[in-house]
């Protein structure tokens, strides 16, 4: 049996021609990948990024603006919880014993003067003791001339706050500063008082506090303390009586009797001979203007440093 010869292997390919080498594939690593318009690229960790710089100037005004803020909030906060503990309370009759420079006396109520009449006041400018039977219009009322004591001293008598000044002597600003305490305000009033020892002087009836600038804290402490304080217990030896007798009173004008715009003029030249003394001896015995009777006995003035 005759044996076969192999036979030779088929030829796959039906050229000749040497086939082309193999194209090296890019690493997926490599790779280009194709963004969107409008799409904004990311920077992988390890790249540079920009600074943003619109963010930091932003932030950067916020906090200027919230420093300047605080800085000007602050003081009028710290002032107005500090004026807060000048409130009279039946437990702090009178404040202003903690307000250095305060002097406070003791004064009868309803000794009235006639229009006609001066007083020999104790104190300049006074803070107590015979009076005009018509006080002055005290409604938060600026009087740009000096006004007749006697007239003043029955507005202290109905729980008001006069504040003064020496024309001459009071610092460039000071009476602007001063009008806005007052200016609208019930229960205070205002002008000017030649002669006046320090430029400023505050006055509520039986307290005195005298100033150099109307920026010392005092002024809006005493006026917190004093502006109508009706608390008992005031003055030592009285302990009935209020800070001011007149509880209640009123501070309009008068019609007829006091005109605001046309005052009396103040008192000048020296004070007469028969003047009414502090002791109220000549004066009228008076029903004051919340319906007590007043005046029925006259007790020496009593006089007691506060602070």
């Amino acid at each position: 049996m005759a044996t076969e010869s192999p036979r030779p292997a088929p030829n796959t390919s039906s050229t000749n021609t040497p086939s082309a080498p193999p194209v090296p594939r890019t690493p997926s690593s490599q790779k280009k990948k194709k963004t969107k318009p409008g799409t904004v690229p990311v920077v992988k960790a390890g790249g540079r990024r920009p600074i943003p710089w619109m963010t930091i100037a932003a932030v950067v005004v916020v906090v200027a603006i919230v420093g300047g803020l605080a800085a000007y909030l602050a003081p009028k906060y710290i002032d107005r919880e500090e004026t807060q503990k000048f409130v009279p309370s039946a437990s702090n009759p009178d404040p202003s014993d903690d307000i250095p420079g305060v002097v406070k006396i003791f004064y009868p109520a309803g000794q009235h003067v006639s229009p006609t009449q001066r007083v020999a006041y104790d104190q300049s400018p006074p803070f107590g003791g015979p009076h005009d039977a018509v006080w002055a219009t005290c409604t938060g009322i600026v009087y740009p001339n000096p006004l007749r004591t006697e007239n003043a001293v029955h507005a202290l008598e109905h729980g008001s706050i006069w504040i003064t000044y020496n024309p001459q002597t009071v610092k460039s600003g000071d009476i602007d500063v001063l009008k806005s305490k007052v200016e609208g305000r019930p229960y205070t009033l205002m002008s000017p008082y030649p002669g006046l020892s320090t430029p400023i002087s505050l006055q509520s009836w039986g307290h005195q506090l005298k100033l150099q600038s109307a920026g010392d804290p005092r002024v809006d402490h005493f006026i917190t303390a004093l502006r109508r304080n009706s608390q008992t217990n005031v003055y030592p030896g009285q302990p009935q009586q209020s800070s001011y007798p007149e509880v209640g009173a009123e501070c309009a004008a008068i019609p007829g009797a006091f005109d605001p715009s046309n005052p009396p003029p103040a008192d000048s030249g020296p004070v007469p001979a028969n003047a009414v003394p502090m002791n109220g001896a000549g004066t009228q015995q008076a029903t004051d203007e919340s319906g007590a009777a007043g005046g029925a006995t006259v007790p020496a003035p009593t006089s007691t440093p506060a602070g």
